[in-house]
């Protein structure tokens, strides 16, 4: 199995039912510049494959809000 490291998510497409997330690094950043990104790769799901990695995901976010590794900011006031 290989791990891939990402910074992040630049673009994400539904094409036949199948999600297909791009994954970036940041590989410089300049001052008052846009960082320059490059896609280290790509991950494809399905729309349940999705349904549950963003279940995984929230449920990781609750643990780790609970842990006190992360705080929720409140949503400003309209």
């Amino acid at each position: 199995m290989q791990t891939i490291y990402a910074d992040g998510i630049a673009n994400m497409t539904l094409i036949d039912g199948v999600i297909r997330i791009d994954l970036v690094n940041v590989t410089s950043v300049e001052k008052d510049k846009d960082p320059n990104i490059q896609l280290t790769g790509r991950v494809a799901l399905s729309l349940p494959a999705l349904i549950r990695t963003h279940d995984q995901l929230t449920k990781m976010i609750d643990k780790m809000v609970a842990d006190g590794i992360l705080t929720r900011n409140t949503p400003p006031a309209n």
